[in-house]
């Protein structure tokens, strides 16, 4: 106490500083303004150091950073280093009839001259518009000096890219795909995308590219597939959309020239009730594609009709996730607990008006790998899905179940249910408010 006050007395009987040394000592210790002992000094910017001001930069959006680069030199200076511009997402849209707010012309026209070649994560965000899609293949098209790591062309609405001419798109992929020679990730969804551009990322790309998702483009055939598992030995993760899914494919893709999958993700996806009859693959070319690649996670996305679903899980199939976006029957979920013994995560949306009890209790028995489970518009007793529970125990790691699912029964209120669910998870916890997935 008595050296505080003597610290104290010290501070008091200094003598002022002038007014220039103030501002002196204001401006040489930047890290000062945050300490505790002068919580009210003020902050020179331009003097905070450039990779203090890089992570600023980083977290503002587009507009406010390239206001930020005129505070002062320093900030301008920092506003065009290589490192800033690694990562760029162009959001390109037609102002009538999108919500997106467009990168400006004139700074995707500065970003070309001075930053193209720094460009390695790139992405193009546009609206439905073809205007918009037109526009993305232009900036492709300069993208000469690129060395692009990952690619992802994300379309907020359809038709998008697939109103571009097959032609116009398939030049400004060219432009990216012959000039970059380093891409690990694309993601190119409903896109007319086709071999002939996939011939050419492999003859580029070959050595890096691990990624390749390209669900809904109809112009992608299974020779297209294969010659990107041919020849890119270091591919991991696979997207493509079950139209293309073959036996033949599978059984290809299971020969010893071909590389080990990590990840095959196929989307099951039906626009109109009853159009489209879907085909049915046979265990056998499963079996041979999961004997080839042991650890691949094979995720399905379905978005389907009710009455669309009879070609699947009729015999055994190795899927690991499952996903439902629309409504699937208890039938189906049967069919599920039987013949899916992989299943490591399931998400049901919505079902019918009938409690799962049964289909869950099955599930718990046979899918001995299962750790997520995630029920939306859905029935379920509380004494069922205690059960459910009770046999899945500590290993569901994910449970995502909606209030309004659980129907409470004699023996156990939503109080108590809560309680007892996390007795057997060894966790706390509370069904949801509002979905979580």
């Amino acid at each position: 106490m008595m050296k505080r006050a003597r610290q104290k007395v010290t501070v008091e009987n200094a003598v002022p500083q002038t007014s220039q040394e103030n501002k002196k000592q204001k401006t040489c210790l930047y890290g000062s303004a945050f300490s505790e002992s002068d919580p009210h000094a003020s902050i020179d910017w331009g003097s905070l150091p450039h990779h203090v001001i890089l992570r600023i930069f980083q977290f503002l959006p587009l507009v406010d950073r390239a206001r930020a680069s005129s505070v002062c030199r320093r900030w301008n200076e920092v506003f065009h280093i290589p490192d800033l511009w690694r990562r760029f997402e162009f959001e390109l849209s037609q102002p009538a009839t999108s919500y997106l707010k467009s990168t400006h012309p004139d700074l995707i026209q500065q970003i070309i001259k001075r930053h193209a070649d720094h460009l390695q994560y790139v992405s193009f965000k546009v609206d439905s518009s073809t205007e918009s899609a037109e526009a993305a293949c232009n900036i492709l098209s300069q993208l000469v000096n690129c060395s692009i790591k990952t690619l992802g062309l994300i379309s907020t609405a359809k038709p998008s890219f697939m109103n571009v001419s097959k032609a116009h798109f398939a030049s400004a992929l060219t432009v990216v795909f012959v000039n970059s020679k380093s891409l690990s990730s694309i993601k190119i969804d409903d896109t007319p995308l086709d071999d002939p551009s996939l011939k050419v990322l492999v003859a580029n790309n070959s050595d890096t590219l691990k990624l390749l998702k390209m669900s809904s483009c109809p112009h992608v055939s299974p020779a297209g597939v294969l010659c990107v598992a041919d020849q890119c030995h270091g591919l991991k993760e696979l997207a493509l959309n079950y139209y293309i899914l073959s036996d033949e494919l599978l059984l290809a893709l299971s020969s010893e020239k071909h590389v080990d999958l990590e990840h095959l993700r196929i989307d099951v996806v039906s626009e109109n009730p009853g159009q489209v009859e879907f085909h049915t693959i046979k265990k056998q070319s499963w079996d041979a594609f999961v004997k080839h690649s042991p650890k691949v996670n094979i995720v399905m996305y379905f978005f389907l009709y009710e009455e669309e679903f009879d070609a699947f899980f009729r015999e055994e199939t190795p899927v690991t996730h499952l996903y439902f976006g629309r409504a699937v029957s208890k039938a189906m979920l049967g069919r599920i607990g039987l013949n899916c013994p992989r299943l490591i995560e399931l998400v049901v949306c919505a079902n019918g008006l009938q409690p799962l009890d049964d289909e869950l209790i099955q599930i718990a028995q046979r899918c001995k790998n299962l750790t997520a489970m995630g029920l939306g518009e859905c029935e379920v007793t509380c004494r069922g899905f205690i059960e459910f529970v009770k046999m899945c125990g500590g290993r569901l790691t994910q449970l995502s179940i909606m209030e309004e699912v659980l129907i409470p029964d004699n023996d156990y209120s939503l109080d108590r249910l809560h309680l007892e669910v996390s007795k057997h998870l060894g966790r706390m916890w509370f069904p949801d408010m509002m979905p979580t997935w």
